[in-house]
């Protein structure tokens, strides 16, 4: 893809020795002051842009992109779909959604890897979109999303409301497990790369953390469950 212009000169002055003076300082900053604000658009019109294919969030008025999955990630979605699905449908809990659907919450459309509404929350459910907060929210961590992950998501579904929240690392394989508590705060129930953790949006869940880096047959992990005999 072609460079723009603006960017090429930035980069030819970035690569030039002495990098960081105060004339370089000056010269930046009158670049950003021209520089045109990206367009601003609704959430409906995102939606309507979007496809199944869009790889990209919605913040404050504007589409920010992000990378593909690796394969270690999308087998991490697959094994906690199907274990989570199982799950909350025998039980009568809820409805699990992978990645890509929406949920739109006061600032963003973000896209969780992973997201639950319980039962009593479905109503919330819309064709295209989650109107509001899940109860649970999975997150797999990359080199490339962990500043969002860690960062603005962990502060917009605390401020959302979302009771529950899971990071889970593949490349350090470390898993943290956030709780929303009083007063609206996160709070670090469960890490580390081995153990188990008992989840409460999903009541009576129980999740080995290893199973994350080397994923069990389902039989396994339901059997551990108690989902069949």
């Amino acid at each position: 893809m072609e460079m723009e212009p603006r960017a090429e000169q930035v980069l030819a002055w970035l690569r030039e020795p002495g990098v960081l003076t105060e004339e370089l300082r000056r010269r930046l900053l009158k670049l950003l002051l021209e520089s045109p604000a990206p367009p601003r658009i609704s959430y409906e019109e995102f939606l309507a842009q979007a496809d199944e294919d869009t790889r990209a969030e919605w913040v404050d008025g504007t589409i920010v992109h992000y990378s593909p999955a690796s394969r270690t990630h999308q087998e991490i979605v697959r094994f906690l779909t199907a274990l989570l699905s199982t799950y909350g449908e025998a039980r009568g809990l809820g409805v699990v959604l992978p990645a890509p659907f929406q949920m739109k919450l006061s600032r963003s459309g973000r896209e969780p890897d992973l997201l639950f509404v319980a039962h009593d929350h479905l109503h919330r459910l819309h064709p295209t979109h989650l109107e509001g907060p899940a109860d649970l929210v999975v997150e797999i961590v990359s080199p490339e999303s962990a500043p969002r992950d860690r960062g603005e998501k962990f502060y917009e579904y605390q401020e959302a409301g979302i009771p529950e929240y899971w990071l889970i690392d593949p490349v350090r394989q470390w898993a943290e497990f956030y709780r929303l508590e009083s007063p609206g705060r996160y709070r670090l129930i469960t890490e580390g790369s081995s153990g188990e953790y008992l989840s409460q949006a999903l009541p009576g869940l129980r999740l080995r953390i290893e199973w994350l880096w080397e994923p069990p047959p389902l039989l396994e992990a339901f059997r551990y469950n108690q989902l069949i005999p």
